[in-house]
């Protein structure tokens, strides 16, 4: 159900509500309230949906980015061994070694990084949506407050004094 439904929803409960004399205050059916509430928290926009998938994404992009990490260090390694065999180029299989791990380091580095801002980048996004639509909450809110207010009847005082003789 869309969430500006169930807005609209709420608006007619606190419309159909009956005023307490005296007060701003109403009396709404409980109730149909909470059956509402309970409604938006159920409607949850997509976006949050949308922002749980790229969580799990990023948890799947960490495991794959330290998965290619470990076979990048697993080759190395092999590599180094199998150069090291060899006396004259001992140190060059070192050198190169360390070059492939610390560039798998910083591969998986900047996968990680990546995910991390896509998932930023998203969460924003999802947080402004969000804002959006608290704001529109807000001004509905607003709105039934203007109205509940210029309905009201104006106090009546008590009657003007007569001077003495009328």
């Amino acid at each position: 159900m869309d969430i500006l439904h169930l807005v609209d929803r709420l608006e007619e409960l606190f419309n159909d509500s009956r005023p307490i004399p005296l007060t701003h205050n109403v009396i709404v059916d409980e109730d149909k309230f909470l059956d509402i509430i309970d409604q938006m928290r159920i409607s949850i926009p997509e976006e949050v949906k949308k922002a749980q998938q790229v969580h799990t994404q990023k948890d799947r992009f960490m495991a794959q980015a330290q998965e290619e990490a470990n076979r990048t260090l697993q080759l190395a390694r092999e590599k180094a061994d199998q150069m090291m065999e060899k006396d004259q180029i001992a140190q060059e299989a070192q050198r190169r070694g360390s070059q492939i791990i610390e560039q798998a380091r910083m591969d998986a580095e900047n996968i990680k990084n990546g995910a991390d801002q896509y998932a930023r980048d998203v969460l924003m996004a999802l947080e402004a949506e969000l804002e959006r639509l608290v704001l529109q909450v807000r001004n509905g809110m607003r709105m039934l407050d203007e109205k509940t207010t210029s309905a009201a009847p104006e106090p009546v005082g008590p009657p003007p004094k007569l001077k003495e003789g009328q």
